[in-house]
């Protein structure tokens, strides 16, 4: 059963990525309408929130309803972070070739450096929480709850 259930685990991290690139578009096309530079700060904080927010439940789903251990749900959890920065410099060039503007080699550096710069740091961050979850876990079965 474990197997199968883990066999999925690509299908979840496409699904989260696809929930950063939602967050990315619609919270930046709200920026780009903003009628103030502060409501402009809002809604782009507002980005970096509610990411942050789906990176933790992507981790403590991975933890909680699959019981992942820590390194295997970091690397779930960034793999789904560095998949959403892929689509979101993806959706970048689409953009720009459809306005007919923006440095095409900068955009195409973005395809592969977006999804590092998010997945490299993603991945200790996920780490260090799913392990912090993982000792919390052993310490309360230990004690008899």
């Amino acid at each position: 059963m474990q197997e199968s259930v883990n066999r999925w685990w690509l299908q979840r991290a496409i699904l989260f990525g696809i929930v950063y690139l939602v967050i990315g578009i619609v919270f930046g096309a709200l920026a780009n309408v903003a009628a103030s530079n502060e409501m402009r700060v809002m809604w782009r904080l507002a980005v970096w929130l509610l990411s942050a927010v789906a990176f933790a439940v992507h981790i403590g789903y991975e933890h909680f309803r699959f019981h992942n251990s820590p390194r295997s749900t970091a690397l779930h959890a960034s793999l789904g972070a560095a998949i959403g920065a892929f689509a979101l410099a993806a959706a970048a060039n689409v953009h720009a070739l459809w306005a007919g503007q923006g440095n095409q080699l900068l955009l195409a550096l973005a395809l592969v450096l977006w999804p590092i710069i998010t997945a490299v740091p993603a991945f200790p961050v996920a780490l260090v929480i799913a392990a912090v979850l993982a000792r919390m876990r052993r310490k309360s079965n230990s004690n008899g709850m």
